[in-house]
């Protein structure tokens, strides 16, 4: 299915829109105003929007410990999603889920977990939910190259093959597992192949260009909904920050010269290129965009800052039960 004008402009706001909020995630790391680790996605817009952009808004999705820009290419909006890095009640998840653990049902993302490879059995399992309910929708996972190696990512693509599961299974191989190169620990040239083994589709595909990932996680996505079952889908991608902020101070793992070569395959900038020379947008339209995404950010920052703190006595809302009742005036778990 061709992108139309509006399409590819909403790709390119969704690129912008994860760019600009990782580039203020750095920034907020760096001054210690979050709490924990935070893994940006900056290098792997076109990746994630691509794939994102083939789903429905209904459809699930399941992402990893890189968290922030899944939900934000899925249309989350991104003053609850920074509520949430910070800790506040009005975040996605009330403040408890933080960075790795990030989740808005509003747009079909089911979690974001910090175990890796975790994300894939999870996926399986919404897949199977929509197929024994008789619903159309789609399950899509996001992992990392690294997650390939796990059991749980041989379990998930076995079971979801076998059943005929409405499952895309989408590897963001960025080069490295934190500092180990995919290349010294995985087997095959491309990851894509391991889907010869469970008998299923399996396509490897340039993860700068947006566009291309869209066309093959379409097909994928258009396969599943209609019961032919899953795909996997390996975008080659490139992260431009550390495995984490903060991270580093260890033995270099990757060269000056490779990092550069990969910023000038630069996804966001590459794109916006493409859309002036299609004549999808003018330069002062690109601009326009640009700057009304960082005021975008830029509010929802204040948002998040304006925001409360939750409770004490909130800590078991959202829990099967509450186990600790606090007396008035006790700390959580006292007993006054």
């Amino acid at each position: 299915m061709e992108l139309t004008r509006d399409q590819l402009t909403e790709m390119y706001r969704r690129m912008l829109r994860i760019r600009c909020f990782e580039e203020q995630v750095v920034e907020l790391a760096a001054r210690g105003e979050l709490a924990g680790a935070a893994h940006t996605s900056i290098g792997e817009e076109a990746t994630i929007v691509g794939a994102c952009v083939a789903l429905r808004t209904d459809d699930y999705m399941v992402g990893t410990h890189r968290s922030h820009g899944h939900p934000i290419g899925k249309g989350a909006a991104l003053k609850r999603l920074f509520a949430e890095l910070l800790g506040k009640r009005t975040g996605v998840n009330q403040g408890k889920g933080g960075s790795m653990h990030l989740a808005d049902f509003s747009v079909g993302s089911v979690g974001e977990t910090s175990i890796v490879g975790s994300g894939l059995p999870v996926a399986a399992g919404a897949a199977l939910g929509a197929q024994v309910l008789g619903q159309d929708r789609v399950a899509l996972c996001f992992f990392g190259d690294g997650a390939s190696n796990e059991g749980a990512f041989h379990e998930a693509l076995n079971l979801a093959a076998v059943w005929d599961l409405p499952a895309v299974f989408v590897c963001e191989n960025n080069g490295y597992a934190v500092t180990m190169p995919a290349s010294r620990s995985v087997a095959v040239k491309d990851i894509a192949d391991r889907a010869k083994a469970y008998d299923i589709p399996g396509v490897a595909v340039d993860g700068q260009d947006p566009i291309a990932v869209y066309e093959v996680v379409q097909q994928a996505v258009e396969r599943a909904r209609s019961g032919n079952g899953p795909s996997l889908v390996e975008a080659k991608t490139y992260r431009y920050r550390e495995h984490a902020e903060g991270f580093g101070g260890g033995v270099p793992y990757r060269t000056d010269d490779e990092v550069a070569a990969w910023r000038k395959r630069d996804p966001v900038l590459s794109f916006r290129a493409q859309l002036i020379e299609q004549g999808v947008l003018s330069a002062a339209d690109a601009d326009s965009l640009e700057a009304s995404v960082r005021q975008e950010v830029a509010e929802a920052l204040e948002f998040a800052r304006q925001s409360d703190y939750p409770a004490p006595e909130e800590a078991f809302e959202g829990m099967f039960s509450t186990p600790i009742k606090t007396p008035v005036g006790a700390g959580v778990g006292g007993a006054g």
